[in-house]
């Protein structure tokens, strides 16, 4: 049942090969991205399918031998051997169903992050700030590159709000199990009897709406310059470089003032807007989905709790798998690789019970 899955995917993999080399695909930029897409999903399944072929192959090989084979020093090989590629072929056919299950199309996307200092005043922001800079650290250590569109500064540092986009391979896959509300527990730094508190500041991530995902009318767009405010260096309050554009349908506002030049920031703003709008339609999906599933590991209600970072005892606990690790300051440097694995493990293991209950 399984090879014959794979070997259905293999047959669309060599598909997709051949229409992506063909002129009327290429002259179709649209389709031509789509099919670039799909190739480059369908390649991992076709390499783990030719694997797959050869421990079989090769399980029936070594069967054959302790069959047929009289030779006692062949047949003990025979019989290592065997051992071996069973226990690999039972792990490969769990990798299998998780290989199987239907990727949110949107995983491969890059994203735009938005972070938004919650109750706690000052110290909401402090902490949105440590947020912000725990991310950047994460996107060093994966190679992503990242820049900030618009932010508002905290009064006593941090930020009230900050949005930036990452950019790099699979970045919304990975970051949207950020997407909550993150508590923090600690004495703040305006705190003068040392009392703790608890503060909190909202993720929202985005998948980064592509040129072919929305179509935007320049008639539905109104343009307005500014100049921009803070860090820029010596272009900042001297020129119309800041960029806010309304989509007038909708009523959506996004601004940029990130970049010296009026033409960069607003093609970053054009960014941030399609993204907006193709986060409407998407929100109608990830509600859908969030009907079937219990947990909702990585998107669900983004104004739900679902971490705390307590300062006093050096711990971080993730709500939506219970999950507690003790080495806070590592995780506040961006080391957040191993939460995002144990919440996709989750995730996947909860998508195969609802695929298994489907059938």
């Amino acid at each position: 049942m399984l090879l014959d899955k794979l070997a259905g995917i293999a047959a669309r993999y060599d598909e997709v090969a051949r229409l992506i080399t063909e002129p009327d695909v290429i002259n179709d930029m649209k389709r031509y991205v789509q099919l670039n897409k799909e190739f480059k999903e369908l390649t991992k399944v076709v390499a783990f399918y030719n694997e797959y072929k050869n421990v079989v192959q090769n399980i029936d090989a070594a069967k054959k031998i302790l069959d047929e084979e009289k030779d006692e020093e062949m047949r003990e090989m025979a019989k290592e051997e065997l051992e071996i590629l069973n226990k690999r072929w039972q792990e490969m056919e769990e990798e299998i169903k998780v290989l199987l299950l239907p990727a949110d199309p949107q995983d491969a996307k890059n994203a735009i992050v938005e972070l938004r200092a919650g109750t706690g005043g000052d110290e909401a922001s402090i902490f949105a700030g440590d947020l912000f800079r725990m991310y950047c650290k994460f996107c060093d250590m994966r190679g992503w590159k990242y820049g900030i569109n618009t932010f508002t500064e905290g009064t006593n540092g941090g930020y009230k709000e900050v949005i930036f986009a990452i950019t790099g391979e699979g970045v919304y896959g990975v970051m949207k199990y950020e997407s909550g509300v993150h508590r923090v527990q600690r004495v703040p730094q305006t705190e003068t009897q040392g009392r703790i508190h608890t503060s909190a500041a909202t993720v929202a991530v985005l998948p980064e709406a592509e040129e072919f995902d929305v179509e935007l009318l320049p008639a539905d767009i109104r343009v307005d310059t500014y100049c921009s405010s803070g860090p820029g260096g010596q272009s900042v309050n001297t020129t119309y470089s800041a960029v806010r554009l309304t989509h007038m349908p909708s009523g959506i506002v996004v601004t940029c003032q990130d970049q010296k030049s009026q033409i960069k920031n607003k093609e970053k703003a054009m960014i941030e807007l399609r993204t907006r709008l193709y986060d409407r339609e998407y929100q109608k999906y990830l509600d859908e989905i969030s009907s079937r599933r219990k947990t909702m590991v990585s998107t669900g209600d983004r104004s739900a709790k679902i971490r705390t970072y307590n300062y006093p005892q050096g711990r971080m606990t993730d709500h939506r798998i219970s999950l507690t690790m003790y080495n806070l300051p590592s995780i506040m440097n961006g080391d957040i690789q191993e939460i995002i694995d144990k919440l996709q493990i989750a995730e996947n293991a909860e998508r195969l019970k609802t695929s298994d209950t489907s059938r």
